[in-house]
C-alpha cells in the first residue's frame, strides 16, 4: 500500500476524486494508493496527522506538503523542521519515501523552494523537484495559480510512477 500524504496538491483540489494524482497513480500501477491529502492543511497540522496514518504500515509514502505554509509566509525554519520530523517518522516506519518539492510561488521561475533540496540532502531522501514547477509554468496544466487541472494531476501520476520505479521494490 502506498500513502499519498500532503495538502490540496495531494487531495486533488479542483478536480473530481478520480482525477487526483493518487487515484490516477493507483489505476496505472494496480496497487492501492491512499489519498491522505487535506485541502488547506499546514505542515504543523500534517505533522499531527501523520503518526496515525503510519500505523497502517504503508510500504511507501509520497510526501508532498508545504504549499500552504509557503503561500502564507510561515517561517522557512518552521516548515523545514516540520517536514524534517515527518521524514524521520516515515523513515522510522521503514516505509520507502518519495519526497516532492513544492515551488516557491513567490520566485520568478517557480523553482522548488530551497528548503526541499536542503532536507533531501541532509536526510538522504529522494527528491522529485520538477513536476510542480513544470505545472506552475504551464497554464494548460493548471486549474489556478497553485493547483493542477486533470492533465496536471495526470502528469504528477506519470512522473511519480517513473520515480517509484527507480526507488521501490515494487515492479510496476
Amino acid at each position: 500500500m502506498i500513502l499519498a500524504f500532503g495538502d490540496s496538491l495531494t487531495n486533488g483540489f479542483g478536480v473530481r476524486d478520480e482525477h487526483s494524482y493518487p487515484k490516477q497513480l493507483e489505476n496505472k500501477i494496480g496497487i492501492q494508493v491512499i489519498n491522505a491529502g487535506v485541502d488547506g492543511e499546514f505542515t504543523s497540522e500534517g505533522l499531527s496527522r501523520l503518526p496515525e496514518l503510519l500505523e497502517y504500515q504503508p510500504n511507501l509514502v509520497i510526501l508532498c506538503h508545504g504549499a500552504n505554509d509557503i503561500l502564507n509566509y510561515v517561517p522557512h525554519k518552521e516548515i523545514k523542521n516540520n517536514l524534517s520530523v515527518m521524514i524521520t517518522m516515515i523513515k522510522e516506519s521503514r516505509a520507502e519515501l518519495l519526497f516532492v518539492g513544492v515551488p516557491d510561488y513567490y520566485s520568478d521561475g517557480f523553482e522548488v523552494h530551497s528548503l526541499y533540496e536542503e532536507l533531501a540532502e541532509e536526510l538522504n531522501v529522494i527528491l522529485e523537484d520538477n513536476v510542480l514547477t513544470t505545472i506552475a509554468l504551464n497554464h494548460s496544466l493548471q486549474n489556478d495559480f497553485v493547483h493542477p487541472n486533470e492533465k496536471g494531476y495526470q502528469l504528477m501520476a506519470d512522473i511519480f510512477m517513473q520515480e517509484l520505479k527507480k526507488i521501490s521494490r515494487y515492479n510496476f
